[in-house]
């Protein structure tokens, strides 16, 4: 399932226009046996914290390593996507392999940001330390996996995109301007616009 989005971004918003790929892995989704409810949290999330004008890209896909990394390459390889964010796929059973897709994509490991969301999900349940979930950088874009559930999307999301911007600047993608009520990214003094 594919479908694209356009936010128009605020007005006041000194942001720029940035593509975001949403991919979820989901054998059951992608067939339709339920709703997908991951990607939309993440979609919802993205409407609230950003200012600047986004493109969206979401793809609903089988948990199927080979096509997942095909994914992902092409969401930021073609589609031209400066982050990438995945959902599903992240535990311990057998057809959970979107940690190993992503680190057969991407070109440099940020072990940081899924260290990051286990801790903020061992606050809620202790099954936290069962996720795998990894990111990393492929060219100028910056991709991460989130856990599956809307709840646990947005619990992890709300703190871990606090540094997606000033990452995004640093591999050379456009500038993202964040809601502070949201999200109150970091950037260095000397890297605000505002």
């Amino acid at each position: 399932m594919d479908a694209v989005t356009t936010i128009e971004g605020r007005p006041d918003s000194v942001g720029e226009m940035a593509k975001i790929g949403i991919l979820v892995a989901s054998d059951r989704a992608s067939s339709n046996e339920y709703q997908d409810e991951g990607g939309p949290a993440i979609l919802q999330f993205l409407i609230e914290a950003t200012l600047s004008p986004l493109e969206v890209h979401y793809r609903c896909i089988p948990d199927k390593q080979s096509l997942i990394e095909s994914t992902m390459i092409e969401l930021a390889d073609i589609v031209g996507c400066h982050v990438v964010v995945t959902t599903g796929g992240t535990g311990p059973a057998d057809r959970d392999v979107t940690p190993e897709a992503t680190e057969n994509v991407v070109e440099r490991l940020m072990p940081g940001f899924g260290e990051q969301m286990r801790a903020i999900s061992l606050k809620y349940t202790p099954t936290a330390i069962l996720s795998r979930q990894t990111a990393g950088i492929r060219g100028s874009c910056l991709l991460f996996n989130l856990p599956g559930r809307p709840k646990s999307i947005r619990e992890t999301i709300d703190e871990i995109w606090k540094a997606v911007p000033y990452c995004v600047d640093l591999i050379g993608g456009p500038y993202l301007d964040c809601n502070d009520e949201v999200c109150n990214a970091f950037r260095p003094k000397n890297a605000r616009r505002r």
